[in-house]
């Protein structure tokens, strides 16, 4: 049954480690390196992540201008199918005579595609904002060694494994294996594999692939046809690794699952798996809730004193960093430099925790020496290859910024714990207690013009009550200009951009409000 943990155990934990927490119908998994937290899931029952679903969809729009058209696969939003994710063989949309071999970027997309028609498509990114789904119709399926690619003539091995004899030597293995007309993409788990470990991969994905294209051929339109591995599943698939020295859960039917699939993909680490008590909250044990908490924030601290600060923006992330408490000893250009060195190892942290995709700004502090400049890109690129999402340092504009991309797949972390706030409607600002004053001013000008009145009864939030009843000179200049009477009152359960205006037929209104309040 594995070994549970003892009471002793605690987040100093040393290497890999991978908690699953899973209670009330939700997964939730995080995978620490040395007491850290690096990557955060979650997964409720009833909504699972999209990303991998494959649908049979119907195009209902086109659109040249934009090389793109919208395909209805039965989601809130139809989703978007860019020109550059059309597979433009013959063999899966009929060009007739206006293929003849030419590039798809010389073909009308009228040409590839026509609206109600019918194609297969998968999901590459989670609807956001207000952009539907990203879809493709190059299919992908992972398994544990390969992702097969049905519709594609490729071969591929993992970015990941960097020793190019080792690339090479399983390079030659899935060219001599792999299906005729697929393609296939080593996994980093392939390392050091051989051929027979690679082909019964290759075997159940294949069959996975032909019963997907036997459900293509009769149904309603739009409709599921694969739905991508629950959360588990895929942490035992991809993440769970033999870097990784412990797998624990608390849930024991789970446990038992990932007992046995552990024992088909990855027999040498079923002794890693460790069943914890149903009972004990190991999100607490391992202090991760209070990892959250801080990875949602603005502002990180660093251990130095300096801190950064990350802004999303519909378009990017800017990460500004600053040197915050910390003075240094040595000069200002020493200062900055460790300061930024810092930074750079916990920028690529909170990227890869926060799940932060597309573009990607980054004010380091000003280095007036070049082999500093240098030194931080390098400290940055090192600390990236520890993300399994793809990215791409670019560099260094001329502005001195530096610039990166990571591949989005799904909304960041912070979507799911936070939603737009009601009131500054995700400025991160509210109303100063002036401009709440001069809304209310004006909304009893509109109400006293439309009633009679003898006068009004304010409620407001109590620092805009102190604010207002400091400057009695503008109330009473208020009171003689609309020739009312005007009661202020403090309630702490107003937000400061609300108020309450209660109008008073006479004086006899007032002592009833504040008797009965």
């Amino acid at each position: 049954m594995g070994n549970p943990i003892g009471t002793g155990k605690r987040m100093m934990d040393v290497g890999k480690l991978i908690v699953v927490d899973i209670r009330y119908d939700q997964t939730r998994v995080a995978v620490l390196e040395d007491g850290e937290l690096v990557e955060f899931y979650m997964e409720d029952d009833e909504k699972q992540g999209l990303v991998g679903n494959i649908y049979r969809g119907r195009v209902v729009n086109v659109l040249p201008g934009m090389q793109a058209a919208f395909v209805d696969i039965g989601l809130e939003k139809n989703a978007f199918l860019y020109a550059g994710d059309i597979n433009a063989d013959n063999t899966v949309f009929d060009f007739g005579d206006k293929g003849n071999g030419r590039e798809i970027k010389e073909i009308s997309l009228r040409d590839i595609i026509r609206e109600g028609q019918e194609i297969t498509v998968q999901i590459l990114k989670e609807s956001m904002g207000t952009k539907g789904a990203r879809v493709t119709t190059h299919i992908t399926l992972p398994g544990r060694y390969v992702v097969l690619m049905p519709t594609l003539n490729y071969v591929g091995v993992s970015r990941r494994i960097d020793d190019e004899e080792e690339r090479q030597r399983l390079r030659k293995i899935a060219e001599a294996i792999k299906p005729e007309n697929m393609g296939i993409i080593v996994r980093t788990a392939a390392r050091g594999k051989q051929p027979e470990d690679l082909v019964p991969d290759i075997q159940v994905l294949c069959r996975l692939w032909a019963r997907i294209k036997e459900s293509e051929k009769e149904g309603q339109v739009p409709r599921l046809l694969h739905k991508d591995e629950s959360l588990l599943y895929r942490t035992v698939r991809d993440i769970f690794c033999p870097d990784v020295d412990r797998l624990i859960i608390n849930d024991y039917y789970h446990y038992q699952k990932v007992v046995e699939l552990v024992k088909t993909i990855s027999p040498s680490l079923v002794g890693r798996v460790e069943y914890a008590d149903a009972q004990r909250n190991l999100f607490e044990i391992y202090g991760i809730d209070s990892k959250i908490e801080k990875a949602i924030q603005k502002k990180v601290w660093l251990k130095s004193g300096g801190y950064i600060v990350i802004d999303v923006t519909e378009a990017l992330t800017v990460i500004d960093v600053n040197t915050g408490k910390f003075v240094g000893k040595a000069s200002l250009e020493d200062t900055a430099f460790r300061t930024n060195l810092e930074a750079a190892e916990e920028i690529a942290h909170q990227i890869r925790l926060r799940d932060i995709g597309g573009i990607i700004i980054i004010d380091f502090i000003d280095m007036a020496e070049e082999e500093h400049k240098k030194k931080v890109l390098e400290v940055l690129e090192q600390a990236l290859k520890k993300d399994r999402t793809k990215t791409n340092l670019v560099g260094l504009t001329g502005l001195g910024l530096v610039e990166l991309t990571r591949k989005k797949v799904r909304p960041r972390l912070s979507t799911a714990f936070l939603k737009p706030c009601p009131y500054c409607n995700g400025t991160g600002r509210v109303y100063s207690e002036a401009t709440v004053i001069a809304k209310i001013e004006k909304e009893l000008e509109r109400l006293f013009s439309a009633n009679e009145a003898w006068g009004a009864l304010v409620e407001v939030h109590p620092s805009v009550a102190h604010a207002w009843e400091e400057d009695k000179e503008a109330l009473e200049q208020l009171e003689t200009t609309l020739k009312k009477r005007i009661c202020i009152r403090a309630d702490e359960n107003l937000h400061v951009e609300e108020s309450r205006i209660q109008l008073l037929k006479g004086p006899g209104d007032l002592e009833k409000s504040f008797r009965f309040s």
